[in-house]
């Protein structure tokens, strides 16, 4: 009985000892750790605040805000856990080797990553505008994210590109000066009359809604080919209007050749029998 009481004091001094030995530094420890991340989250919003003066694209204000955030706060968890005597050095020694590592194993996605940074910062297009990239995707730009560019096609298909396929290919940004011009061409047969043919192709882009007045909309001559005359013509719209300005002038141009006569003519052969006898 005597036994059990003297180890139940050891044990009860021991305890008391520790508690006095490291309540200081657990205390000062949670302080830290709640005062570090208090500060970690000021300085992100001091970061985003600048990021924003200097007018900043939004994406890019807060991956860089969240960079600060987190690299603050790792250095927090570092500071702490010096506090109770662990070496720092050798973790952030194992913590580095890790991230080399890592890093090897994922060099095609830091790729795609800085990839997304370089789109971000420098802005080759942005959210709305009609594009081609990828090495020919075309689509609206719905989405940029640090890893992929996402797409949306005519047909309303989800096109997903890696953003280091996206630097690394020509990038053509169609709807990016605001107006674009509207690329059509049109055959005729040989037997039309192309002033005519010209005309009404100028008229129809006159009379479409979706057609600016300036440039003024004209059509050319453009090829001689095996069975028609090819006339071009490339009225210019808002970047919004491309595709209701291309189909209003597909349906309204051959409504108004059909009215002339003018014929649209399709690939044909003449053969020619030879009587051996």
């Amino acid at each position: 009985m005597m036994e059990n009481l003297f180890d139940f004091a050891k044990f009860s001094e021991q305890f008391t000892t520790l508690v006095t030995g490291y309540a200081p530094k657990v205390i000062g420890a949670i302080l830290t750790l709640i005062i570090g991340f208090w500060i970690a989250g000021r300085l992100t919003k001091v970061v985003k605040n600048l990021l924003s003066k200097q007018k900043v694209d939004v994406s890019v204000q807060g991956f860089l805000g969240s960079l600060v955030n987190v690299g603050l706060k790792v250095m927090v968890l570092l500071a702490v856990a010096g506090m109770f005597g662990i070496e720092t050095t050798s973790f952030i020694a194992i913590f580095s080797a890790l991230a080399f590592a890592v890093g090897l194993a994922l060099q095609g996605t830091l790729a795609h990553f800085a990839s997304g940074v370089m789109v971000l910062i420098f802005k080759p297009y942005k959210v709305g505008d009609l594009v081609t990239i990828g090495g020919g995707n075309t689509g609206a730009v719905e989405e940029i994210q640090i890893f992929n560019t996402i797409l949306r096609t005519l047909d309303n298909q989800k096109i997903i590109v890696p953003n280091g396929v996206v630097t690394s290919n020509v990038i053509t940004n169609k709807s990016g000066q605001g107006t674009m011009g509207v690329e059509l061409s049109y055959s005729i047969s040989y037997k039309a009359d192309i002033d005519k043919a010209k005309e009404i192709i100028v008229n129809v882009a006159k009379s479409c809604p979706f057609i600016l007045d300036e440039p003024t909309p004209a059509a050319f001559v453009a090829k001689h080919a095996d069975n028609a005359i090819h006339l071009a013509t490339r009225p210019f719209a808002k970047s919004e209007d491309y595709w209701s300005a291309f189909f209003y002038m597909q349906e309204h141009v051959k409504k108004e050749f059909d009215k002339a006569g003018i014929n649209i003519p399709y690939p044909q052969m003449d053969v020619h029998m030879i009587n051996a006898n």
